[in-house]
């Protein structure tokens, strides 16, 4: 590859989390039943006319201010023609040459490497309805829900040199996205969607190489695969002595390829023009600046903060700060504990263990910071053990119970008495003579044979420590 650059940019659509659509009243609900969230407006009825709704724009404001954007003080819609069934209109409301706002960056890090990636624009527009297709291909059915939900239009410029920055960018920007509150960015939801451009030009030129645009790729992990497939073809054509064709390929997520579905020699002519039922966006500074303010403390400057309040490693504040969810959940048991490391370590383990096998967000669960302040006092007293807690986490995930009610439930508190651990110590050195003999002999990993086999008797409530200390006094004292 030293013999070639790659050159990506992205077009990331995010879906605004606001309650009515942009040009009507309609809800915005994911899920409702087909063609119920609909009304004359956003079905493109005869005389219908669109309305501004204010709160995308604030929204779209905030997106573009996170992403390091001046806001223009005119702004203006156009309507981008093309014929589609899921386009009742034969145009979608969008901009074209006075978006929002434009010429922001956003700084991402990967292998220890910063890169200011700038954003050339972020502007509002409706969405689109969605085709529901035959499994047999004979029809399609239309569902107008979708269509006049807000979005934002987020354009880089062509600064991405590899498919696993392109990844890193769309994580740092649905962070982003998130602790603005602006939207909630799940893509399986279709409230974020990335196209990828990619090309491949001679390591040094100042030009760019044949572009191709893929689609359909509804995963951060599908876009790094979709680009590092389409890097490597453009690789290999390019070697060979081959001439590439600009066009859109989709994505194949179960086959891990790309196919071409257009060619594509020129941009599209959408033959925008200014919307004529929609008057230009004025934007006041001082709702602007006021927009600005309500700003939250973003993922960054939170990951500077953990790192010199609490001490955490860049790389365990950065793993906890990429959620706000997940961060808030963190300072709230940080208000009443003691040891960050420790909370952290639970966070991204335990807790990010099992939200991730169930498939969902931190506060989407049953869990709640008090369930782990509660488990870590626990654990801090004595009344159970590291490994025990685990165990009384797991029903802690699934039921919502307080960990000291299943603790008292199932009799799992940790035995701290030395006598009674002593009796089973005695017990395990008497049944496993050989490791005993591989301890004398100088074989420490027997000792770890040994406690587990205390651990195992007292059914995990043994405390490990104290049943460490008292195999060694043993072992080491008694001599067959």
């Amino acid at each position: 590859m030293s013999q070639y650059e790659t050159v990506i940019g992205l077009e990331v659509h995010v879906e605004l989390a606001t309650k009515t659509k942009i040009f009507c009243s309609c809800p915005t609900d994911f899920g409702s039943a087909p063609n119920t969230n609909v009304c004359p407006v956003c079905l493109a009825m005869p005389g219908t006319l669109p309305v501004l709704n204010k709160k995308a724009v604030e929204y779209a404001i905030k997106a573009a201010l996170a992403l390091n954007c001046p806001i223009p003080s005119y702004a203006k819609f156009d309507r981008k023609n093309y014929f589609y069934p899921d386009l009742p209109k034969a145009y979608q409301i969008s901009q074209y040459d006075l978006p929002l706002a434009v010429n922001g960056y956003l700084e991402i890090e990967c292998d220890g490497v910063k890169r200011r990636i700038g954003i050339n624009r972020v502007h509002l527009e409706e969405d689109a309805g969605k085709l529901v297709h035959s499994e047999f291909g004979d029809y399609s059915l239309a569902d107008y829900n979708r269509g006049g939900v807000p979005l934002i239009e987020i354009v880089t410029e062509p600064d991405l040199r590899s498919p696993v920055e392109a990844k890193a960018f769309l994580e740092k920007l649905k962070s982003i996205m998130l602790y603005t509150g602006v939207s909630d960015v799940k893509m399986e939801e279709g409230s974020l969607r990335c196209d990828a451009n990619i090309s491949l030009r001679p390591a040094g030129a100042d030009y760019f190489g044949v572009r191709t645009e893929i689609k359909n790729m509804n995963s951060f992990r599908a876009v790094q695969r979709g680009l590092e497939y389409e890097e490597q073809r453009h690789l290999e054509i390019l070697s060979a002595g081959g001439e590439l064709v600009q066009e859109t390929r989709r994505w194949d997520e179960d086959k891990g390829v790309t196919y071409a579905m257009r060619s594509k020699e020129e941009a599209e002519d959408y033959r925008y023009f200014p919307d004529p039922d929609l008057v230009p966006v004025i934007v006041d500074e001082a709702w602007v600046e006021e927009i600005r303010k309500s700003l939250p403390e973003m993922p960054e400057e939170r990951r500077q903060r953990y790192m010199a309040e609490w001490g955490l490693s860049s790389y365990d504040a950065e793993v906890i700060t990429a959620s706000k969810a997940m961060a808030d959940f963190f300072e709230a048991v940080m208000a009443d504990y003691h040891d960050a490391k420790t909370a952290a370590n639970w966070m991204m383990g335990e807790i990010a263990k099992h939200l991730n096998a169930a498939g969902i967000e931190i506060n989407e669960s049953r869990l709640t910071p008090a369930h782990l302040l509660e488990l870590l006092k626990l654990v801090d007293e004595g009344t159970i053990s590291g490994k025990i807690a685990k165990t009384v986490f797991a029903e802690v995930f699934a039921s919502g119970k307080m960990p000291a009610e299943i603790v008292k439930e199932k009799g799992l508190v940790q035995i701290t008495d030395e006598d009674a651990i002593a009796a089973i110590v005695d017990r395990v050195i008497k049944e496993n003579p050989k490791p005993v003999t591989d301890y004398r002999e100088g074989k420490a990993k027997a000792l770890g044979f040994l406690v587990g086999q205390v651990m195992k008797l007292s059914r995990g409530k043994a405390n490990p420590e104290l049943a460490n200390r008292l195999l060694r006094e043993r072992l080491d004292s008694q001599q067959d």
